[in-house]
């Protein structure tokens, strides 16, 4: 009689042959890492029966956006252009914390080419799925997209996505998972494709939020190949995690500074507000002191500029391989020169200075996460970014946000509340969101 699989290996086998069976469908994963996970695997196991102590994440399968460093895997970034590219020769730094903590990487995730738009399109190496929906396909929001529609389908309970306009919780939001846009400087970000030095952070998309503190407990620490990360010191979420949220001072965001609200995500960003002050919060209106979609362009002509300063020679080349549309959204950054550059690094530092004294009377900020829910495939233009109207400016203003699940629309796809808070609050935002989640209940998931 042969011996029974042990827990970990019987538990990552099923997670293999559940990505395997439902991926033709999805296109969630672009890289399947069958043989190493399986090691990975054996190697808990063998750890567990030589009584090691069990870490924070053993076991735990965790898909890996594919602008980031997995060692031996290509990262193929989403393009044609790095199809004759050399395997990675290590992890990325954020990698690394993972598997040392004990999480197995079953594959990277696909991702919208450069990790540049919102949608989670890609139309040279192939657009995800979005699992709520199986009939028509439905955007599954970018730029990180595999990583939303592996967890929203249920394939792994974590992945890691990169966010630099929006692009955790956009896909957090449009597939129904939690997703934390981390405050710069909390995580390495060595190992990684950049899209904009300036704003690009690395989060966790989760299956509830405290499977994404978890992850966000191990993934910090001072790192020497990103210098944000230098003297910033890790928090541990979990000791506030389940405090509750009674007396904390929340701003509301006004519908009429919301632009492109759709009436359901309108009455039910309503319902999860007075969710929140049924919970304790003192929840008030607030205005920002400036509108958040001019904030969202200013972010937008960063990451266009810095975008292109970092793959100038894919964009000026026609026969690279880049697809016309993020070959045209990179050449929207040419035009940026180093005075009006630095011009605009002068302005940033001043509006955040403001709004930040704007904001001085809460501890977060809400509003929804996505102005409405996911819409057709066929229906996108590629030259309007409306998914990222209300994550954006988080990003120019260096803040930390948490996109959470709220309630699914009449039309069966998610919709989703989102929690800023200042930088390095991360932890807090966390903890609201938790308070949310429990009451909330059970988050449904998409038929299969």
């Amino acid at each position: 009689m042969s011996a029974k699989p042990s827990s970990t290996v019987a538990a990552t086998r099923a997670s293999l042959d559940l990505i395997e069976r439902e991926n033709a469908k999805l296109n969630a994963f672009v890289r399947i890492t069958a043989d190493t996970s399986m090691a990975e695997a054996a190697l808990s196991d063998a750890r567990q029966a030589a009584g090691d102590t069990r870490r924070p994440l053993e076991g735990m399968a965790i898909g890996v956006k594919d602008i980031i460093d997995v060692g031996g895997v290509v990262s193929g970034c989403g393009s044609l252009t790095r199809r004759n590219a050399p395997a990675a020769e290590r992890d990325a730094p954020v990698v690394e914390r993972l598997r040392a903590a004990g999480a197995i990487v079953p594959g990277k995730t696909h991702t919208v080419e450069y990790a540049f738009g919102g949608y989670g399109t890609n139309v040279t190496v192939g657009t995800p799925w979005n699992p709520w929906d199986r009939q028509v396909h439905r955007i599954p929001g970018g730029s990180s997209s595999g990583s939303g529609v592996a967890v929203g389908a249920g394939l792994v309970p974590a992945a890691l996505g990169t966010d630099t306009g929006g692009s955790v919780r956009i896909p957090a939001a449009l597939c129904g998972c939690v997703g934390l846009k981390t405050s710069v400087g909390r995580v390495s970000r060595a190992g990684v494709a950049p899209l904009s030095q300036l704003l690009d952070s690395i989060g966790p998309l989760a299956r509830d939020v405290t499977t994404a503190a978890r992850l966000f407990a191990v993934m910090q620490g001072p790192d020497a190949g990103d210098p944000t990360t230098i003297g910033v010191t890790p928090v541990d979420p979990m000791p506030d995690l389940e405090r509750g949220i009674k007396g904390l001072r929340i701003g509301r965001m006004a519908d009429a500074d919301l632009p492109l609200l759709s009436d359901e995500v309108r009455a039910d960003f309503s319902a999860a507000v007075a969710r929140l002050e049924a919970l304790g919060a003192r929840v008030e209106p607030i205005r920002l002191g400036g509108s958040i979609e001019t904030w969202g362009n200013l972010c937008g002509q960063f990451i266009a500029a810095e975008c292109y300063a970092n793959w100038q020679a894919l964009a000026d080349d026609p026969e690279s391989g880049l697809a016309d549309p993020i070959r045209t959204r990179m050449l929207s950054g040419k035009a940026i020169g180093a005075a009006q550059y630095i011009q605009m690094l002068a302005a940033r530092e001043k509006a955040i200075a403001q709004f930040l004294r704007t904001i001085d009377r809460v501890d977060a900020i809400v509003l929804p996460t996505i102005p409405f829910p996911a819409m057709p495939v066929a229906d996108v233009d590629e030259t309007r970014a409306p998914m990222a109207s209300y994550t954006r400016w988080v990003n120019y203003m260096n803040l930390a946000a948490l996109a959470v699940p709220t309630a699914v629309s009449s039309g069966g796809l998610p919709m989703s509340l989102q929690i800023v808070v200042r930088r390095l609050d991360d932890a807090l935002a966390l903890r609201i969101g938790r308070a949310f989640e429990a009451d909330r209940g059970a988050f449904p998931s998409p038929a299969v």
